[in-house]
Formats: structure tokens, C-alpha cells, sequence
């Protein structure tokens, strides 16, 4: 009977014990199921937000981005990284604002999420008169400039860098440019800059890229012809800006060149560089040859533009290129396919001078005496040109005279038509830097 007893209490302690290595088995399994183990979290990779970053003014600006990376043990964009906090919050500090980068999240065993960190550089107004190097360099007409900037009637000052006749108008560093004889000291660029700057304007260098006198000559007597457009006869091309005029798109050596004096010009301090006569010299294709073309000249030119565009960026400076009005309908004639270069460019400057256009152009009897509506039609047909991409239009305006008179009204004529048109920017141009400031507005 005692044996009976003893049997049943052990039985039914087995089967307590049963019951409960059930539960504690089905306990863990539950738990392993709702809760990953350390080596399963250390081996997914971090999870990535991003707060949206703030708009620049600037390629100069610096930019703070800022966000979660769960898991993470670093974070880096470039070569500058951070290490997250125990909730995965970082901030990371850019010098300047990247073209297009990426951001990497890291886990300790390597695992890797990334995102993309593009920041809208959002260029403030431009509102400048055209000043070459010797007349910055002359008291009266440099002083004449900074006067409408005391009265508030221009917010810019674009300064050439590169002239038609090949100068570089201060003492340039670049190697090409002392070898050449293009380098000058007709001004000194650190002073210059700090003095506008410290008047609170913004300086645009103007680089004359393929008419090149100087480097074209020079080049040709010095064992680099592929380095100048050529006639068929293997002659350097004759036009009328002179026998040995214009330096050929398609040479490494030439594109490096007007990247170079850019790259420079931005890290002196020129908040931005615009290139003019980026573009073949107008006349027949038949009558050119471009050494080591292996396209047309208008894809050249906007790959020009599309290769330089990074580096320029990132030495702070903003890119713009000067193109011809027409070339908003007839691109091929100077090689300038305005919506493939407004794809790598902040803006184009479109020269919309009056006395350029032929009568009938958009349908204007006499557009030098009609400045208002050739300016106004031929903005419309530009935004159409440029629609989808992120370029500005920032027009090249006519304060000269040249078959009519032209004064205060006719210059803010084109003024209130680039107003109406939607843009509110403009370069006022004069080759003898002598401008109407009755016709500049102040607002």
C-alpha cells in the first residue's frame, strides 16, 4: 500500500515536471522568435533617416545633415565621419554643399546602408554691370561701378578673368597660363575681391574659353596645332576675329586650361565663374577641323560643361555660361544645344542685346527699336528650352548703342521685360564700361 503511494506521488511528479519543461521550452521559443539574438541584430544592416537638409546659397555654404542610423557604429559622407549615439541620432558637418554624394551607415561587422545627400543650392539674385580687367584697374570708371552699388542698383560685379584677347588679367598661377604669356598683373585679384565683398556684392569672373589669341599663337609656334581649329588645309582657321583666334573644344589640354583658370578664380575667392564663346566660331562646318573630335561640336561643348562642373563646385564657385539668343532656335550654327547645357550648368546667360536680332526675329518688326518685346518673346523661348532642368536664365542685357541711341528708358525697357518674362536677374553689358544708372532700378 505504502509502495502504491509513493508510485503515484512520484508519477505525478513527473508529470508536473513534464508540463513544465513544456512551458519553459515554449516560453523561449517565443521569446527567440519576438526578440532577434545580438548576432542576428550586429549582422542587419543600420536603419537610415534622413532629415531633410536646408537649401544653400551658396557652393560655399556649409551644410550640417542630420538624421537616425540604428545600428550604426559610424556614419560618413566622404572622408569626414561621426560616430551615433546610443540611439543611432547623428550630425555631421560638410565643409561646403556636395553636387551629389552619398551617405554610408556602418555596422561593427561591415554591413553598409546608404543614401543620397543632394543639397538644393538656390543662387541669390543677380543684378551686375560687365567690367573688364583695365577698368577695374582705373580709378574713375572702377569707382563709376562701385557707385551704382552704393546706390543700390546692382548687387554684382562681373569681372573678367579671361579676356577676348586671351589676358588673364591678374597673376594667375596656373602653369599654362605663365608659359603662354596669358597671365598679367593688371589687377590684383585678393584685392579686388575683398574689396567687394566687403561691400557686401558678389563677384562673377568672366572667362573667354575658346577665343584665345594668345594661347592659340602660342601653341601654334610651339609644337601643339591640335591644340587650334584648323581650316581643311591643316592652317589654323582664319575668321573674323583673326588669324589664329580660336583654340579647339576638343583638346584635353585646352579644356583643362579653362577648367584650371576656374578652379583657381573660385578658390581666390570669385563666387562664381561664367564662361563666354564657349561655342565653335560661327561659319560653315565644311570650312573647320577640330583635331580629335570624336563627336559633334555640340555635344563637346556641353560635355565640356558637364566635366567641369564638379570640380568648380567644389572649389566653391558657381558655374554659368553666356550663349547666343538664336542659339535657342538655331543650335548647330554655333555649336550651343541650350537644353543639353543648361543640364550641368546653376544658370545660362542668354545675350538677348537688341541690336543683334534680325528684323522679324519672334515676330518683332524692328527689334532694336522694340528692346522690351524681343527681350520679353525671346525669354519665353528659352524657359521652354530649359524646362525640366534645375538651370537659371540670367540675361545678358545691351547698354550700348549700335544703330539707335540708347539711354535710361531702353535699358530698363529690357529690364521690366526680363521682370515680366518671370526673371528677376540680369547682366548689364557695355564694352566700355560706361552704364545708364538712371535705367538700373533699385529694388
Amino acid at each position: 500500500m505504502r509502495l502504491r503511494s509513493i508510485r503515484r506521488r512520484r508519477s505525478a511528479l513527473l508529470a508536473v515536471g513534464a508540463v513544465l519543461v513544456l512551458i519553459l521550452a515554449a516560453a523561449v521559443f517565443v521569446f527567440g522568435r519576438s526578440r532577434p539574438s545580438v548576432a542576428t541584430a550586429e549582422t542587419e544592416p543600420p536603419r537610415l533617416e534622413l532629415a531633410p537638409l536646408a537649401a544653400a546659397t551658396s557652393y560655399r555654404d556649409p551644410v550640417l545633415v542630420r538624421g537616425k542610423a540604428v545600428g550604426a557604429t559610424t556614419v560618413a559622407v566622404g572622408d569626414r565621419s561621426v560616430q551615433p549615439g546610443a540611439d543611432g541620432s547623428f550630425e555631421l558637418a560638410l565643409p561646403h554643399a556636395p553636387l551629389d554624394t552619398v551617405l554610408v551607415a556602418t555596422n561593427k561587422v561591415g554591413e553598409r546602408t546608404t543614401a543620397p545627400v543632394q543639397v538644393e543650392v538656390a543662387l541669390p539674385r543677380i543684378r551686375a554691370v560687365h567690367v573688364t580687367a583695365y577698368a577695374w584697374a582705373y580709378d574713375p570708371m572702377r569707382e563709376a561701378v562701385l557707385d551704382l552699388a552704393r546706390e543700390g542698383r546692382i548687387d554684382t560685379v562681373e569681372l573678367d578673368i579671361k579676356d577676348e584677347d586671351g589676358i588673364v588679367g591678374y597673376d594667375s598661377q596656373v602653369p599654362l597660363a605663365r608659359e603662354s604669356g596669358a597671365a598679367s598683373t593688371i589687377y590684383d585679384a585678393g584685392a579686388a575681391l575683398k574689396q567687394l565683398h566687403d561691400m557686401g556684392l558678389k563677384v562673377v569672373g568672366r572667362i573667354v574659353a575658346f577665343r584665345d589669341p594668345t594661347l592659340a599663337s602660342w601653341a601654334w609656334h610651339n609644337g601643339h596645332p591640335d591644340w587650334v581649329i584648323q581650316n581643311p588645309g591643316g592652317q589654323p582657321y582664319s575668321s573674323g576675329y583673326g588669324a589664329i583666334a580660336f583654340t579647339n573644344f576638343a583638346s584635353p589640354e585646352i579644356r583643362s586650361y579653362n577648367r584650371d583658370l576656374a578652379v583657381e578664380a573660385a578658390r581666390l575667392g570669385f563666387d562664381g565663374v561664367m564662361y563666354d564663346y564657349i561655342r565653335r566660331p560661327d561659319g560653315g562646318l565644311s570650312s573647320m577641323q577640330f583635331p580629335g573630335l570624336s563627336e559633334t561640336p555640340s555635344e563637346s561643348i556641353a560635355g565640356f560643361l558637364r566635366d567641369i562642373r564638379e570640380p568648380i563646385h567644389a572649389a566653391g564657385g558657381s558655374l554659368g555660361a553666356a550663349v547666343f539668343g538664336i542659339a535657342a532656335t538655331r543650335p548647330d550654327e554655333i555649336a550651343q544645344d541650350i537644353p543639353a547645357m543648361a543640364r550641368y550648368v546653376d544658370y545660362l546667360a542668354p545675350m538677348l542685346y537688341p541690336s543683334h536680332w534680325h528684323a522679324g526675329e519672334y515676330e518683332v518688326a524692328n527689334p532694336n527699336s522694340q528692346p522690351y518685346d524681343i527681350v520679353f518673346r525671346s525669354l519665353q523661348d528659352f524657359r521652354a528650352r530649359t524646362e525640366g532642368t534645375a538651370a537659371q536664365i540670367i540675361p545678358w542685357l545691351q547698354d550700348f548703342s549700335l544703330g539707335v541711341a540708347y539711354g535710361d528708358s531702353e535699358v530698363r525697357a529690357q529690364i521690366d521685360a526680363t521682370r515680366a518674362a518671370g526673371y528677376n536677374g540680369y547682366f548689364m553689358w557695355n564694352p566700355a564700361v560706361s552704364y545708364h544708372g538712371g535705367g538700373l532700378p533699385t529694388d
